[in-house]
């Protein structure tokens, strides 16, 4: 079930990167020594799916509008040489090219010197009070420059309600809808029912009109449904001809009673 949330304002901004962030190679700081993957598990069952229906959907079903795109859930994004990295619960970042060797140490953490572009959007999973999802982590997002932030707490645990959407303006995070967010062309929902076996209240994207994109199950499942509609066309229109020929034989069969000839 999908509900609708009221549409959004969003504020326009540059679709190259900004030269601030673009180091050359000279002047990029030193990655060997930095500390990329901690081994630390995910919060508990619920996020770890959330994670997975925030991230897949997006290489399964959506086109982004500009160009190539990375989405993650729980990497390190990596902003400065002499700072502790932020780790958005799921992040996404257009205009970011594919088929890097992840391998590569700087190619398996978000360093802000090499994409050269802050995330588009960053989504924040409240588990308790120690997150800082709405003072240390919103400052910090807003510094480097991330348009969209989203703060979803499914238990309001901190008394503002179970999704907030903020959009950059001038240096801060002002409110606005989560319906749509122009810059990135998606738009989040609350969808009821299952995922990987758990029933709950999940948060999705959505398109423009607040249709979930959707999962590689879901997808699978409409091409099978796609497929038995198309079966049963084939089949009525099996069904039909043959009652078109039923009904030339018997007209041909009274024709040459009458002693006509139904091939003339």
């Amino acid at each position: 079930m999908v509900e609708p949330v009221p549409a959004a304002s969003f504020v326009p901004v540059p679709e190259t990167p900004d030269p601030h962030f673009v180091l050359s190679p000279e002047d990029r700081p030193n990655i060997e020594a930095l500390i990329i993957e901690d081994g630390k598990p995910v919060d508990n069952l619920f996020v770890e799916r959330q994670y997975r229906l925030l991230t897949e959907p997006l290489y399964l079903s959506w086109k982004s509008p500009r160009g190539e795109m990375l989405a993650a859930a729980n990497v390190g994004l990596f902003f400065a040489e002499h700072e502790p990295p932020l780790v958005p619960d799921v992040m996404l970042s257009l205009d970011v090219p594919s088929g890097r060797d992840l391998t590569k140490k700087e190619n398996r953490s978000y360093f802000l010197w090499i994409i050269g572009k802050p995330p588009d959007a960053v989504i924040e999973i409240v588990s308790d009070l120690r997150g800082g999802e709405e003072t240390h982590k919103m400052s910090a997002y807003a510094r480097i420059g991330v348009t969209y932030y989203i703060i979803f707490d499914p238990l309001n645990r901190l008394h503002h309600g179970a999704l907030r959407a903020f959009s950059l303006r001038d240096g801060s995070y002002q409110p606005i809808h989560a319906a749509w967010l122009e810059h990135i062309a998606l738009g989040m929902t609350f969808w009821e029912g299952e995922y990987l076996g758990e029933r709950g209240r999940w948060l999705r994207w959505c398109d423009r009109d607040g249709a979930v994109l959707p999962t590689g199950a879901e997808c699978a499942e409409q091409e099978k449904q796609r497929a038995e509609q198309e079966k049963q066309r084939a089949e009525q229109e099996k069904q039909r001809a043959e009652q078109e020929k039923q009904r030339a034989e018997h007209y041909a069969a009274i024709l040459r009673s009458l002693g006509m000839n139904p091939d003339a």
